[in-house]
């Protein structure tokens, strides 16, 4: 009886221990690589505009500007925000400036000061030119495509990705959202 009960207590330990190293929800780490030993990091920085609520409150009952220019490193490419609250609460944000980080070499990310509204769903593909909402602060901008587990919100799309992976560059890259 002596054994069992520390048996028992001995996986308990164990258990109990693997829940406190978990990752974190709103860690993007994917398929267990760390781009640039840069990691997640607190990403609270880097913002040009110093403002993240950037809209001036003159938000009339008419639909959202759904086109908006997303500014990598210098160069312009045409989006499209997604149909959701999560994408509506983002445009309330432009014109917004970030410095994004690398991760996994596929995405670039900046987490924000604020939460934003989240219907997260696992997309099985990411592509290229996906913007996404990780967790419910983390922005992600995607310039490969390939396979994941992860779940995501959908914040919009760059409607021709065609040169983005390489104006995204290695390490951080400095981004604008802009409506058009």
């Amino acid at each position: 009886m002596k054994h069992t009960s520390r048996f028992l207590l001995a996986i308990f330990l164990m258990f109990a221990a693997g829940s406190f190293a978990a990752c974190s929800e709103d860690d993007p780490v994917q398929d267990g690589i760390e781009g640039d030993g840069g990691g997640s990091g607190s990403g609270n920085g880097g913002e040009s505009n110093g403002d993240e609520g950037g809209n001036d409150g003159n938000n009339e009952d008419e639909s959202m500007n759904r086109n908006i220019t997303i500014t990598v490193n210098g160069t312009a490419f045409a989006a499209t925000l997604a149909d959701n609250a999560a994408a509506e609460a983002f445009a309330a944000m432009l014109p917004l400036t970030l410095k994004m980080d690398e991760l996994n070499g596929n995405e670039k990310y900046h987490y924000l000061d604020s939460s934003l509204p989240t219907d997260s769903y696992s997309p099985g593909t990411i592509n290229a030119g996906d913007l996404m909402l990780y967790g419910s602060s983390c922005v992600v901008l995607f310039y490969d495509t390939f396979s994941t587990g992860y779940s995501y919100t959908r914040i919009g799309k760059i409607d021709n990705p065609d040169g983005l992976a390489a104006n995204v560059g290695r390490g951080s890259a400095s981004v604008t959202f802009e409506a058009r």
